[in-house]
């Protein structure tokens, strides 16, 4: 064994994230230097200087840029992630992603072109947490 163990992306995220909270609705560019837990829609580009967790409500419409990604929400635009994404079943992505490795459980839409930059596979999971898509 490594030494190391794996924990989901979600669990790493760190302190002291940045909240856009559901029913928020932000129009503009939106930076930030550390995490992002969005619930809430976007209009515009984002900078995300830590990793990005998108629930199942949040919305974002423009390039977001992220050290690290689980989307469980919808994006149009592009997405790039410098290491990990984790894309979760109730994620609808319309745009290219370009990531250094992708995990992508099964129900996930996306309609796009998926880049991974460390050159590893894509890989597909079956989430066992209780994610439910909305309507």
């Amino acid at each position: 064994m490594s030494g190391t163990f794996t924990r989901r992306l979600i669990d790493q995220i760190g302190d002291s994230p940045t909240f856009v909270a559901e029913g928020s609705r932000l129009t503009g560019d939106l930076e930030t230097p550390g995490p992002l837990v969005m619930c809430g829609v976007v209009r515009g580009d984002g900078r995300v200087g830590g990793a990005l967790r998108m629930s199942v409500t949040a919305e974002w419409h423009g390039e977001i840029h992220a050290l690290a990604a689980v989307i469980a929400g919808t994006i149009s635009g592009k997405l790039v992630v410098e290491n990990k994404l984790e894309v979760g079943a109730t994620a609808v992505i319309r745009a290219d992603i370009v990531a250094g490795s992708i995990a992508v459980a099964k129900g996930a839409i996306i309609d796009g072109v998926m880049t991974v930059t460390s050159g590893k596979p894509v890989v597909q999971f079956e989430e066992k947490r209780g994610a439910r898509r909305r309507t």
